[in-house]
């Protein structure tokens, strides 16, 4: 290690002999530990150094190596290709400031915490190829504002959601199983809009579904239904409407929303809510009508009854003794009883002026009392 690093050493004396515009070409400190089966990150390193390879060793970058490397503020490049490192945990890089290119590769990363490349604002290249990356959540590079490089070959990823990298000149994404369905048209319309460069078109192609296979991710012909999902198509059509509206009567408008909804059938939901409430409905009047329905047979049979008039009271007179042998014809009834019936019948005489005289009223007590 120490003979490696050994020209760095009189780096400050050779700089002096150098004029000022060839200094800042002769800053590098180079210090290459590949292949030497390091399991963690050596702290004896000269601080220094500015680039860094610790490839195809057996470094996880747990918690040891990311302390160890913040003593490193001076590297511009780190390269931990081919290592045993399976999660990116946050800051594991944060003391980093100067680093421009980190290459990542080949390596077992199935996560990346979100706040994994915090603290690395002059990043150029992030190189996180050939890993077992399932899903990259756009956030994580927000902290690499000058990130103009972004390699994920070979890696797992089948959707990509487009992060905000605003000085992003090349993306690498070939060897993914791509599925180029509905979403992949975001991706495909930020290619289309933008000045990003996908290295190695043509061999960055689908894998899903079976109909776009072989095709560029960048040129797949979106499906039909696909456009649906998208606000762009709904407002372009609302336009239309308006317009059409504002250039037309309200009864052409009102002809052509009628016949819009006539086209669309009704779905499964609909018609079960209409059998619903229909149902509803049907019991709730026939529970009424069974509530009711007494009620207004009580109230018929009320209005039947009047007081009596005089003509019908004679002509009920009448009706009894023109038919005397109604009485007779009566079965089984006593001599009592006919006169009790009898009686009752005729308790009441029509008097001289008019009046009814109801011969329960004693006349004695009410001579009396006049």
């Amino acid at each position: 290690m120490k003979t490696t690093c050994i020209l760095a050493s009189f780096w400050p004396l050779y700089v002096l002999l150098l004029p000022e515009e060839s200094r800042t070409s002769q800053t590098e400190v180079k210090c290459n530990f590949t292949e030497k089966n390091y399991s963690l990150i050596p702290a004896d390193i000269n601080k220094d150094v500015t680039i860094l390879d610790l490839s195809y060793n057996q470094i996880t970058l747990n918690i040891t190596d990311t302390s160890v490397l913040q003593v490193y503020f001076s590297l511009t490049e780190l390269y931990l290709i081919g290592n045993n490192i399976i999660i990116l945990h946050n800051n594991s890089f944060g003391n980093l400031s100067n680093l421009n290119i980190l290459n990542i590769c080949r390596n077992s990363i199935h996560l990346i915490q979100q706040g994994a490349f915090i603290g690395l604002n002059k990043l150029r290249q992030l190189h996180l190829c050939q890993n077992k990356l399932l899903h990259l959540d756009p956030d994580i590079f927000l902290p690499l504002r000058n990130l103009q490089i972004l390699n994920l070959q070979g890696n797992l990823i089948s959707s990509f959601h487009v992060p905000q990298l605003f000085h992003l000149e090349v993306i690498i994404l070939y060897g993914n199983p791509w599925n180029c369905s509905c979403g992949l048209l975001n991706l495909q319309n930020w290619f289309n809009t933008s000045n990003v460069t996908l290295e190695n078109e043509n061999i960055t192609t689908c894998s899903y579904p079976d109909a776009l296979k072989f095709y560029s991710i960048k040129t797949a012909p979106s499906m039909a239904e696909c456009y649906s999902k998208f606000p762009s198509a709904p407002s372009k059509e609302l336009s239309i409407n308006f317009q059409s509206i504002g250039n037309s009567t309200f009864n052409s408008s009102l002809n052509n929303l009628t016949r819009n909804s006539e086209h669309e059938p009704l779905g499964k939901s609909w018609a079960f809510l209409i059998g619903v409430v229909v149902t509803v409905l049907i019991t709730s009047l026939i529970i009424l009508i069974a509530i009711k329905c007494p009620l207004w047979y009580n109230l018929l049979l009320s209005y039947n009854h009047h007081l009596l008039q005089e003509h019908e009271a004679e002509s009920y007179d009448d009706s009894l003794t023109g038919n005397p042998s109604s009485l007779s014809q009566m079965p089984d009834t006593n001599s009592e009883d006919t006169t009790v019936i009898f009686e009752q019948l005729h308790s009441f005489v029509v008097d001289d002026d008019g009046f009814i005289e109801d011969k329960y009223i004693d006349t004695h007590e009410l001579h009396e009392e006049n």
